[in-house]
């Protein structure tokens, strides 16, 4: 990263276009006395008070309350952080959201051991990090432009508003802001990579061995943060060829002098890295637990080709620079653009003008960084691009190069308008102080002026936005909260029904109470097997307290009252507690000797399939009441009932079976249908069930409410999931039976 002799002539030869003048305010002089370092500093400062000041208040300020849900992730975080607290240690936890690396993990269980179990707790660290990125960033503007690469001399102000101006716009992002405030571990790929260039140009400009070890170290760390974070190693790797081209014959002594210090960082880099390295190895298959499921070149995943996936994604991500952003509200408001319209066209002349001075080291690298960082997104299969989340470590160079062009539009102008550079120079020299507080209070003020305005943004429009609650779980951590509050005991069992879910790493991070919570998930076929279990398997059973949530819920399915109506066949109802979105209904004396079901007998009604399979039962009910299907049923008004089917399979059996239950009227005409896959209690299906071991279904069935009163006939199809071929009644040759008839009466 130093010019050795002959890079110096490379660089007069490839620039055209001048930086600096011999100004005093391009070389850095400050006032009279001396070389100004004073009022340099003086002017450091005031923009470091002012980074802080704002980046803290975005990112701390009612940081336990807002997001206001724990998103899935971060419960997940929260949950390992807790296994590394109970002694359980490791570098990848695997068990839960595709995998995590242990770096996002140890700060947060150092966070609970302080704070406890919180939403503050797994916040609390990705909220220091984004800080502490936005700091970095703006020491890295200032060693990479505090000094000119083509004469060697000092440009400290240069330094200064680049790297102000630059992590001024990062602390005041309105996607830094709310990615910040999440509990996602992609928060320290910024951080590290900011870091690591940082202490590498510092350390290779000063030949400062130990500097370029921890480098480095940073380096090797940062494949234990997020998986993007992978590319970096070609990143190190390019920008360290890049200085060999074109390759002369001074690059031979650079190459002797400059490959001792590559030497260290890179085995300060491996050594760091070898633990996740190790673990990989032996864990292959963990590698790419989450890549698998984005890459562009599985084509399980995409209907287009891989090239008109990348493609696409190029653009979409273009776009973000000033016209089109990230449309998912955890990561972003109304797909606003990473940069506003200003931002963008200073982004664009950045990028142009170190296009044309990439052969300095300092654009060079802020143009591979922009680059490589990016190339992961393309590279995923996305429902709804750009992901804010997959480009933040390219945030640094982005905002860097904003503050690039906004300096050489400067410098243009100045050069355009020599007045203005002449007067520039006089404040500078005449009067040091206040030249210094007033670039302080510019950068300061535009820093706090624009982080105003992400305030109100994040603070008033953002959390009011419609689906915001939705996009961060929001009612699993109300009902962890609630459920907090409630008494309970060891004894004690709350069942949580909720369709298409069986828990939420969330709730189980944040749910503190004594008595165990099961979610059964009720559009299951065998929910009556998982209620049984959830009840089994406690030690002592004192209390049932089921929930009910209003019809209004958003989670609300009619399948919950079966619950209800299965535990007061089996227990002994206590009483109900109104709450805003729910009753809890409580239930005691349970008598577990016999199976949990919501019949008392089966009807014995064999039906033997060409298929491989048979109906050896059936039964027929409403809440906790079965029903006699010997003659027609009168349902009157009530249009929910169950309808239990047992089943068994032959040996060889290589179908998975759907059952549909359909309702006709005489004529034969269709008014309902619904179809759900046959399982096992151990969710699988027909295919891998053990042979002639009978295995219960129970379908929940809500009828139509404007279905015509009349006579029907309950009729049930059995076909194969693939294929949607039925199988047949041997020897009858139908693949309808009927099951009962029933008899509908006018709705009120």
């Amino acid at each position: 990263m130093t010019e050795e002799p002959g890079q110096r002539h490379l660089n007069r030869e490839s620039q055209p276009m001048p930086e600096t003048t011999s100004t005093p305010l391009a070389a850095g002089a400050a006032g009279s006395r001396g070389d100004g370092r004073p009022f340099i500093k003086f002017t450091a400062v005031g923009i470091l008070f002012a980074l802080i000041l704002i980046a803290a208040a975005l990112r701390f300020y009612r940081l336990s309350e807002i997001p206001p849900g724990l998103y899935y992730d971060g419960g997940s975080n929260g949950l390992d952080a807790l296994q590394v607290l109970q002694g359980k240690h490791a570098i990848f936890f695997p068990e839960r959201s595709n995998g995590r690396e242990w770096l996002g993990i140890y700060p947060i269980a150092l966070a609970i051991s302080f704070l406890g179990r919180t939403m503050l707790a797994v916040r609390l660290p990705t909220a220091l990090t984004s800080l502490g990125t936005v700091l970095v960033v703006f020491w890295l503007g200032q060693l990479l432009f505090g000094k000119d690469e083509e004469s060697g001399r000092a440009t400290p102000w240069r330094g200064l508003l680049i790297g102000g101006v630059g992590a001024g716009l990062m602390a005041v992002s309105l996607g830094h802001t709310i990615l910040g405030r999440t509990a996602f571990r992609v928060n320290f790929v910024p951080l590290l990579l900011t870091l690591c260039l940082a202490l590498l140009w510092w350390g290779w400009r000063q030949k400062s061995g130990g500097r370029i070890l921890l480098a480095g170290a940073c380096a090797g760390l940062l494949l234990h943060t997020y998986t993007p974070s992978r590319i970096t190693p070609i990143l190190f790797l390019l920008y360290g060829l890049s200085f060999l081209v074109p390759f002369r014959s001074d690059a031979k002594y650079s190459l002797r002098t400059e490959l001792p210090r590559a030497g260290l960082f890179a085995g300060a880099a491996a050594l760091a890295a070898a633990p996740m390295v190790i673990y990989f190895t032996l864990h292959p298959d963990h590698l790419f637990l989450r890549a698998s499921q984005l890459w562009i070149l599985d084509p399980s995943l995409i209907q287009d080709g891989p090239l008109d996936i990348f493609l696409k994604n190029v653009w979409v991500y273009l776009l973000s620079f000033g016209f089109h952003g990230d449309p998912n509200l955890r990561h972003n408001l109304s797909g606003q653009p990473l940069l506003n319209p200003w931002e963008s066209f200073f982004f664009w002349l950045g990028v142009a003008v170190a296009i044309w001075r990439w052969q300095r080291p300092a654009y060079r690298l802020l143009l591979l960084w922009l680059v490589l960082l990016v190339l992961p997104a393309t590279l995923a299969v996305e429902n709804t691009p750009p992901n804010t989340v997959r480009i933040i470590g390219a945030f640094p160079a982005i905002y860097l190069l904003v503050a690039v062009g906004l300096w050489e539009a400067f410098h243009l102008l100045k050069l355009r308008i020599p007045a203005l550079g002449v007067r520039a120079a006089s404040i500078f020299q005449e009067n040091g102080i206040s030249a210094a507080i007033a670039v302080s209070a510019v950068v300061g003020g535009f820093i706090l002026g624009k982080g105003a305005h992400t305030y109100r943004v994040y603070f008033e429009e953002w959390t009011a936005a419609p689906g915001l609650n939705w996009a961060y779980d929001v009612e699993w951590t109300e009902w962890a909260q609630i459920l907090n509050a409630l008494p309970s005991d060891a004894n004690m069992v709350y069942l949580v029904p909720r369709p298409g879910s069986s828990g939420h790493n969330s709730f189980e991070f944040l749910y503190r109470g004594a008595a165990s919570v099961q979610v059964i998930d009720t559009t299951l076929p065998f929910m009556t097997q998982k209620v049984e279990a959830a009840l089994v398997g406690m030690k002592e059973l004192s209390t049932v307290r089921v929930v009910d949530w209003n019809d209004d819920a958003p989670h609300h399915n009619d399948e919950e009252e079966y619950i209800v109506a299965l535990l007061n066949k089996h227990g002994r109802f206590l009483g109900s507690e109104q709450h805003a979105a729910f009753q809890v209904h409580t239930f005691t004396d349970f008598a577990l000797d016999r199976p949990l079901t919501p019949y008392d007998d089966l009807e014995p009604l064999t039906v033997v399939y060409d298929g491989g399979i048979t109906l050896v039962g059936f039964a027929l009910g409403q809440g906790e009441r079965q029903l006699s299907t010997e003659d027609i049923v009168n349902l009157g008004t009530e249009r929910a009932l169950w309808a239990a089917l047992r089943l068994q399979t032959a040996p060889g059996l290589e179908a998975d079976y759907v059952g549909s239950l359909r309702l006709h009227d005489t004529a034969g005409e269709r008014f309902f249908q619904d179809d759900v896959p046959l399982m096992d209690p151990l969710w699988e299906q027909t295919s891998r069930w053990k042979p002639d071991l009978p295995v219960d279904n129970l379908f929940h069935l809500s009828l139509p409410a404007d279905l015509p009163p009349g006579e029907y006939e309950l009729r049930l199809v059995i076909y194969d999931a693939e294929t949607h071929k039925p199988t047949a009644e041997l020897d009858v040759w139908k693949t309808e039976i009927v099951l009962a008839r029933l008899q509908l009466d006018e709705a009120p």
